[in-house]
């Protein structure tokens, strides 16, 4: 029930166009039976055999029920009427009253499919805008846990079932009951009787498709959740296979895992097949289900109402209006079972999709923050201690980077290099200790406001499928073309960019994939020095790349430092000579800190890493 309150509250977000939808299914409902109820005098005309049966004139009670009679009763009366005058004439007006009907049920029910589609797309859309805004909050964390590709199902098929959902809600909610509430009046006006044991049959049908409802949902959540395993084979795969086409990843057929990847793939996709074909089953089920069981019902109905025609105490014009309105009577039956159907795999796909909107963001705004300036002071680690789960990775770091200096964190893989560098913008939070910055814990202070002040180039450059210029301009999207052209010649990329067919308007593609890996990282510099952070953070921006490459990479790397503080994890120890200071860190720990000829004087771990560098003898 909760799960369909919440697809209730994304709906009627949109009220003036869910009640527009509302009473156009009303509409239909109306003139649907109108046009239906309207063929008993359409009979009564035909066979009558020119006996016509004298008709009181109708009056009304005043009461509800009564206006409905009187209606029925004022439309028998003028057929009365017209048929003793002119019987062709009757039938003319009669055909004529019920293609009205069958026009105006039309209208109502195109009305309402006009309005449902705007509806049921808008509720798609905020549904997607909150898990992809929820998606860009989540810490980093959160996806070392969870695949892409089940995020990019939740996102696709699991938000394609709530989409279903809206408008099975709307019909099972505000449209078929009413239906079957007014054309059951209609049919205990004619023969309560008859009515009473037609309705005897039908709890039946409805114990049936709770059964398979239930079912059905328990199904539909595991197809639904294979889709997510199955989109991430895809990622790997295909992903594996782009990579290797642009010279990213050679990993897949360097290890002739080809095969492999095929049989994996092959697995999840049968595995899925056969959950996604037994929910179809189960879901198709109903229909021929509601149909036999529906035939069985009539039958016993024209058996019963037969029986009464015979006897005398049923007309048998009444008794075929009957059985026509009575048919119908299924559909909106048949109508919420499909309903329920959708609304259980969305139930399903609702628990998914609130998987991640409920998701931990686990790094949260003050709720006061205060002001960050440019940095004056220094940014220090404060006895700062942090642990990916139980498993320790810092333990008790204490420096400090001074405002406009450079300090340089080399060590082993897995030392915590990376993670120092993660704690500055609050892509973590620590588990002990703090980050500050001129003095201020950085959780004191807004995100945005310290994003702000930082810019990062990594190791692997993070480019957008857009031009050079608006990847440039991605830190500063109100960046004159004169400033993006300023910082493309700081980043020495200027004169590659100009080679290229438009220039700064190139498209470079996925990934920047059309670029080398020393144009992509120079790019990345511009957009950093055209943001013009004070704190600057490279994660080894130039380990990845050729030595002509890593020449003109760390000339712009030098143009982009100058007078900024900067903090830089280095795999080419040659890279950062001139830093500040440099910290040498093992397991989670500071071993080493100093200058360069200071740690090199020492003869320790620094000595002996740049040893095996070539970089002493």
């Amino acid at each position: 029930m909760r799960d369909i309150l919440e697809i209730f509250r994304y709906t009627f977000y949109y009220r003036l166009t869910a009640i527009t939808v509302i009473l156009c299914n009303l509409g239909y409902v109306i003139f649907n039976l109108v046009s239906l109820a309207l063929f008993i005098p359409f009979l009564q005309v035909i066979f009558s055999s020119g006996e016509i049966r004298a008709v009181a004139e109708p009056v009304s009670d005043g009461s509800i029920s009564g206006m409905i009679r009187y209606i029925g009763e004022w439309y028998n009366y003028k057929m009365y009427l017209m048929s003793s005058a002119d019987p062709k004439g009757a039938l003319l007006f009669v055909c004529i009253t019920v293609a009205i009907s069958f026009f105006l049920k039309n209208a109502f029910r195109y009305g309402a499919v006009w309005f449902q589609s705007q509806l049921r797309m808008a509720v798609v859309r905020d549904i997607r805008d909150k898990i992809f805004e929820k998606a860009m909050r989540l810490p980093i964390s959160y996806y070392t846990d969870e695949r892409r590709g089940d995020l990019m199902s939740r996102m696709q098929s699991d938000v394609g079932e709530i989409e279903n959902a809206v408008i099975s809600m709307l019909e099972m909610i505000f449209r078929e009951p009413v239906a079957i509430l007014i054309t059951i009046s209609v049919l205990l006006y004619w023969s309560a009787s008859l009515t009473l044991f037609a309705l005897l049959l039908l709890p039946i049908t409805a114990m049936i498709i709770a059964i398979i409802g239930k079912s059905l949902k328990r199904t539909a959540k595991q197809g639904q959740e294979q889709m997510g395993v199955l989109y991430s084979a895809m990622d790997e795969g295909l992903g594996g296979i782009i990579f290797t086409v642009f010279k990213l990843s050679i990993v897949i057929k360097a290890f002739n895992a080809i095969p492999q990847i095929l049989r994996s793939f092959k697995h999840e996709n049968l595995k899925h097949q056969k959950l996604i074909t037994k929910a179809f089953r189960k879901r198709d089920l109903t229909s021929p289900l509601n149909e036999t069981i529906g035939s069985l019902v009539m039958i016993s109905i024209v058996w019963y109402g037969g029986s009464l025609v015979l006897g005398g105490n049923l007309d048998g014009e009444v008794f075929m209006g009957f059985i026509i309105v009575f048919s119908q009577l299924m559909r909106p039956i048949k109508g919420i079972s499909q309903s329920m159907s959708n609304l259980n795999k969305a139930r399903a796909s609702q628990d998914r999709i609130n998987a991640i909107l409920n998701a931990d963001e686990k790094i949260y705004e003050a709720e006061n923050p205060k002001k960050l300036g440019a940095l004056k002071d220094c940014i220090e680690y404060a006895d700062v201690s942090f642990a990916y789960g139980d498993e320790p990775v810092l333990k008790h770091i204490n420096f400090k980077v001074p405002a406009g200096k450079t300090v340089a964190l080399v060590g082993e893989s897995g030392s915590g290099k990376s993670t120092i560098a993660d704690l500055l913008p609050r892509f973590y939070d620590t588990k002990e200790g703090a980050v500050l910055y001129d003095g201020i814990d950085i959780r004191e202070a807004s995100i945005l406001d310290l994003r702000e002040h930082i810019g990062i180039v990594s190791q692997e450059s993070i480019l957008f499928n857009t031009t050079v210029k608006e990847n440039i301009k991605f830190g500063k999207p109100n960046a004159s073309d004169e400033e993006v052209i300023a910082a493309a010649k700081i980043a020495n990329a200027h004169g590659f960019i100009s080679d290229l067919e438009k220039g700064y308007e190139t498209n470079i593609g996925e990934r920047g994939n059309k670029l080398s890996g020393g144009q992509k990282q120079r790019v990345s510099i511009a957009r950093a020095i055209l943001k013009n952070p004070s704190i600057l953070i490279l994660d080894e921006a130039t380990s990845a790349l050729d030595t002509e490459s890593e020449k003109l990479v760390q000339d712009a790397l030098d143009q982009l430092m100058k007078d900024r503080t900067s903090l830089v994890i280095a795999h080419r120890l040659s890279t950062i000579q001139k830093a500040d200071e440099i910290i040498v860190l093992s397991k989670g720990e500071i071993i080493e800190r100093g200058k360069h000829e200071e740690l090199l004087a020492k003869g320790g771990t620094y000595h002996k890493l740049c040893s095996l560098q070539g970089i002493i003898s």
